[in-house]
């Protein structure tokens, strides 16, 4: 019997070989992790078959290979589909597809239904990410509190791993809630970058102070959360939001003088507005998410 660390690895089943999951399957393979692959299209799993992997003419035949089963398929609907009759009882399933709480949570409670326990997770890393440990890619992970314990380090080979709770939707909404503060940032930037672009202004020479002053103003999220958990919206307050919202007509001016559409910018501008005329002038933006509130929540 020879000593070889390769007969530890664990074995694992990979549902989806797009572009994250054939990145997901090479990290396991270059690590040692005996890999079965299945997708839709069985040509996208040709490569991985000449790198190692097993490919399964079934998904059903791909879950019972082995008791690890990771999901990274399209959306909610294509991981019920694909595992449309496959015998779940005993498997640990781990679904690293995109989707919402809800949808997590109800993918939990089928799962579990099925004889198997269930792991929620949300990636916070594109492609090139995966399997390069400087690159600080991680996934959000959350459900089975036993499940994570005990393949942690096998899940970890891909990307970093972070465990944020037993409630099957926090791996999502972690996922989500992070992605929409980028896209609110990404919407900032656009917007910036058009109202030099008409100018005698090189975008590479604006760029460096673009990223130096949203660098310099993230620190913020902080003291929101500080606020939030407090609540107390003036504590700490620097620049009030009467003060804030004063500065409004300049940017719509700005904005018109420079033949660029405000629309990126009118939606906060205009809970700005509200918020102030409610008589929180002396706030800063904290208590402006009072008002994304919808009724009935909680």
């Amino acid at each position: 019997m020879t000593d070889n660390p390769v007969d530890s690895r664990t074995p694992l089943t990979l549902l989806g070989t797009g572009d994250m999951g054939t990145a997901l399957a090479r990290a396991w393979l270059a690590a040692g992790h005996p890999v079965t692959v299945w997708n839709r299209t069985a040509s996208r799993a040709e490569a991985l078959a000449a790198e190692g992997a097993t490919v399964a003419r079934t998904a059903a035949e791909a879950v019972a290979a082995n008791r690890l089963v990771v999901a990274c398929l399209l959306d909610d609907a294509s991981v019920g589909e694909a595992l449309d009759g496959a015998d779940l009882t005993g498997r640990d399933l781990v679904n690293l597809t995109t989707g919402t709480p809800g949808q997590g949570r109800a993918r939990a409670a089928w799962a579990e239904a099925r004889g198997a326990r269930f792991l929620d997770g949300g990636i916070m890393a594109v492609p090139p990410m995966i399997g390069v440990p400087e690159s600080g890619g991680y996934v959000f992970y959350s459900g089975s509190p036993e499940l994570f314990a005990e393949h942690r380090d096998t899940l970890a080979v891909p990307a970093g791993t972070r465990y944020v709770g037993a409630d099957p939707g926090f791996a999502a909404l972690h996922d989500v809630a992070l992605l929409s503060a980028m896209n609110g940032m990404f919407a900032g930037v656009m917007h910036a970058f058009a109202l030099i672009r008409p100018e005698d202004i090189a975008p590479k020479d604006f760029a460096p102070l673009l990223f130096g002053w949203l660098t310099a103003m993230a620190p913020a999220v902080h003291q929101t959360a500080d606020q939030l958990e407090s609540g107390d919206y003036t504590k700490g307050v620097v620049s009030n939001l009467a003060m804030q919202a004063a500065g409004i007509p300049t940017f719509l001016r700005t904005a018109e003088e420079q033949h660029v559409s405000p629309e990126l910018l009118t939606p906060y501008l205009e809970l700005m507005e509200k918020r102030v005329a409610q008589g929180h002038g002396d706030e800063d933006g904290t208590g402006m998410i009072e008002l994304l509130k919808k009724e009935g929540s909680h």
